[in-house]
């Protein structure tokens, strides 16, 4: 049996139907594919759990990008700026393995919202994280609202408004 997903470069983001196929499950629609290397691990030969935030990072910014919440261009982009941020593990992963990470806004206030993570291998869920992401105008200190196509580009991804 061949590999559905074998034909697509890493790190390169996945449709939804690309992210059923590496058995993510439903309710994960941003996510890209990518391949543990050597310099990721730690003295056990497994990933060092500081990398599982840096790849948090590397599915943030395309998510904000896709999103609409900054461009990083420095013009009239807010700051953006983590709140709080996590991770979960549930099981160690090593050299060579491919996984799919994941993100997803799970809901959102005036000026923030919140990102959660999915880190899979064959469909399991190896880490989970979250981060609280909080919006603030140029000045780093002033919260901006987020704008009414952030709202929108949230909801459709499944966030709801926080009470």
């Amino acid at each position: 049996m061949s590999d559905p997903l074998a034909d697509i470069p890493l790190v390169t983001p996945l449709t939804a139907q690309k992210l059923r196929q590496a058995g993510v499950p439903e309710g994960w629609n941003f996510g890209q594919m990518d391949r543990v290397r050597f310099h990721e691990l730690d003295a056990l030969n497994h990933v060092n759990n500081i990398t599982y935030l840096r790849w948090f990072e590397d599915i943030r910014i395309p998510y904000f990008h896709a999103y609409a919440v900054t461009s990083y261009d420095g013009r009239d982009d807010p700051q953006v700026v983590l709140a709080t941020n996590f991770a979960r593990y549930f099981k160690p992963m090593f050299l060579g393995e491919t996984y799919v990470i994941a993100a997803r806004a799970t809901s959102f206030r005036n000026s923030s919202f919140v990102l959660e993570y999915g880190i899979f291998v064959d469909g399991e869920l190896r880490c989970g994280g979250e981060t609280v992401i909080v919006t603030l105008e140029q000045d780093g200190k002033t919260k901006r609202v987020l704008s009414s196509e952030v709202i929108a580009a949230l909801t459709a991804d499944g966030a709801s408004k926080a009470g």
